[in-house]
């Protein structure tokens, strides 16, 4: 059936450009010949597109680009057909249909005879004719557009001209292909022109306005440009690697974000930042897994801006274990809670096995309460590390029982189930030593007893996409409520758990939403040291969790990429922020145990 361009009407056109712009790019395995497995590598890789440059020579179909590099053996049966029958036979792969781009280097007309005598054994690929296993689509030295329906199914074609577009056989046209470098000189690095971008839209357009999906070849072969074409709409992206652009693609849509919870930052007063006065209060707060990508997704997904970017004096910490390159939370909280380093999985347990004095212990002696809240269980690596002392981040009974033994004044957090399950309610024994459970954050905030604590969760907490919301910023609130009507000195550590959650999952979402939570509990964090004078706030993270980079993204938009390069934690530096007095002391490079020993620094003041 034969169309003109001036039977399609706006709003054919509109719904079919708007239907191929909604579909998913798709990978064109260009030159696959060249891989050191032919097909296999492109059809694991999911590409739906697989290309073979074809030499007609004695009777015989070579894969080739030129007759200098034909290899015995190395024909269109041997390296395509038989494989690609066997995969349809065994059910070998993902089984979606694909396009065998056929791309005749020889004259089409006697190629092509060559082609239809070779495909007669390998009917079984396209025994379903309206959703065939496999579509031949010739490409290359192609016949004449008017001898396009001579050819029977399963022969389509690569049309290569968006000008000629009268009397098209589109029934025959699997797609349509031209060389970018007809329209763009770009290298795919760094951003194209504005002024390339608008000439290579054209084709693309021109193609969905037939219905038809569009490629072009010869493009730049990286992730930026693999992402800008996807962006422009098109549709088969040429690669020489389908094993790299196959999953990058396909996980694009989950490491671009915008959010969709954009919060108002808290702008410090800076009344008493930097300045050499006593410390009254310390409030440190942890952002587990929180690394400097991180920090920047969240802040270019919140608008270009956060609380905790608003401050002046921050530095960076090396975050090695005692025993390894890499940390894990039990050691790096072990690190900022008392100033020394542990092994991995230790809980306030130094590698000699004796007890580390954590900052809690120490400050009571010097009159001060302490608190800890997260967003993980109570007994999670990061906040055990302000309680307990065990050799072993998974000893939980241990470490339940270790809270009432210890010198907290407060506690929020998840996980009561923690302290139920082991058959001892060491609820109880909270209870009996002074501890009075509160049933919400308001009745702790109010409380007059000695010690307070509140299980936000019997389980685990939910995270922000869950529906947890403003938990952190209240609790905060509530602590610091809680605190200040005691009118004596306190130490609090809050710690933002999710963002390391999202990090181990390669949770876009997840690490920006729980970023942007925990930045305003550090927004509370701030205002209560700018009405108090007193009080010096930290922030930090434990490590860094995913092996961040930030390739793209889009200012105007709130829109970042990330791409992850482990699942793991990193041995990259984390940053430290301060504000409020001697918060200039924080500046620098340093070990995190070194957090411990400027917060003891810091107080030294008001201790005398």
């Amino acid at each position: 059936m034969h169309y003109k361009t001036c039977c399609f009407t706006g709003i054919l056109s509109f719904f079919l450009i708007f239907s191929l712009a909604a579909q998913q790019p798709k990978i064109h395995s260009h030159n696959d010949y060249l891989q050191n497995v032919p097909f296999w590598e492109a059809y694991a890789s999911g590409a739906k597109s697989i290309e073979a440059d074809v030499i007609l020579m004695n009777d015989t179909l070579f894969v080739a680009h030129e007759k200098e590099s034909i290899k015995n053996g190395q024909t269109l049966t041997s390296l395509y057909l038989d494989p690609i029958l066997k995969a349809r036979e065994l059910g070998i792969g993902h089984q979606e249909p694909f396009m065998l781009l056929v791309d005749f280097k020889t004259e089409a007309y006697s190629t092509m005879e060559q082609l239809l005598k070779d495909i007669q054994p390998y009917a079984a690929l396209w025994e379903n004719r309206e959703n065939p296993f496999v579509k031949i689509v010739v490409s290359g030295n192609r016949p004449a557009t008017e001898d396009y329906d001579k050819y029977p199914f399963p022969i389509y074609f690569d049309y290569q001209s968006t000008t000629d577009t009268l009397d098209l056989p589109l029934d025959k046209i699997e797609l349509f292909s031209l060389s970018f470098g007809r329209f763009s000189q770009w290298n795919g690095k760094g951003r194209i022109t504005d002024e390339d971008a608008e000439k290579l839209k054209k084709p693309i357009q021109i193609a969905h306005g037939f219905g038809k999906p569009f490629r072009f070849w010869a493009t730049p072969d990286s992730k930026t440009a693999w992402k800008s074409l996807s962006e422009m709409g098109v549709d088969y992206i040429n690669t020489d690697q389908p094993y790299a652009a196959g999953p990058y693609l396909k996980s694009l849509p989950k490491r671009l974000y915008k959010s969709p919870n954009v919060s108002e930052i808290y702008r410090p007063t800076f009344e008493t930042d930097g300045i050499p006065s006593k410390v009254k209060n310390v409030i440190l707060l942890i952002g587990d897994g929180n690394g400097l990508a991180q920090l920047s997704a969240t802040m270019y997904a919140n608008d270009n801006q956060l609380t905790i970017t608003q401050l002046k004096n921050m530095g960076l910490i090396k975050t090695q274990a005692a025993d390894d390159f890499t940390t894990d939370s039990a050691a790096a909280g072990t690190a900022l809670a008392s100033g020394k380093k542990a092994k991995n999985r230790s809980v306030g347990s130094l590698p000699d096995g004796s007890a580390a004095e954590n900052l809690p212990a120490y400050l009571k002696s010097h009159g001060f309460n302490s608190g800890i809240v997260t967003s993980d269980n109570i007994t999670g690596a990061t906040p055990a590390a302000f309680y307990a002392q065990q050799s072993e981040r998974d000893l939980i009974r241990e470490i339940a029982s270790d809270l009432p033994k210890s010198p907290l004044n407060l506690f929020i957090g998840g996980g009561k189930n923690d302290f139920l399950r082991f058959g001892t309610d060491e609820t109880k024994t909270l209870e009996a030593h002074g501890f009075y459970l509160a049933g919400s954050l308001e009745e702790l905030a109010a409380s007059n007893a000695s010690r307070v604590g509140y299980f936000a969760s019997n389980h685990g907490l939910p995270k922000v996409m869950q529906g947890r919301k403003h938990y952190l910023k209240n609790a905060t609130k509530a602590s610091l409520a809680y605190f200040q009507s005691k009118k004596q000195p306190f130490f609090l550590m809050v710690e933002g758990a999710f963002i390391d959650s999202g990090g181990h999952a390669h949770e876009v979402s997840t690490i920006i939403e729980e970023g942007i939570d925990f930045d305003l509990a550090v927004a509370e964090a701030l205002r209560y040291a700018d009405k108090d004078g007193q009080t010096l706030v930290i922030v930090t993270a434990d490590h860094e969790t995913g092996g961040i980079s930030l390739p793209q993204g889009n200012l105007n938009r709130q829109e970042v990429e990330l791409e992850f390069s482990t699942e793991d934690h990193t041995g990259i530096m984390v940053p430290v922020f301060a504000y409020g007095p001697q918060s200039d002391t924080f500046r620098g490079v340093y070990e995190n145990t070194a957090i411990f020993d400027k917060i003891i620094a810091a107080i030294q003041q008001y201790l005398k």
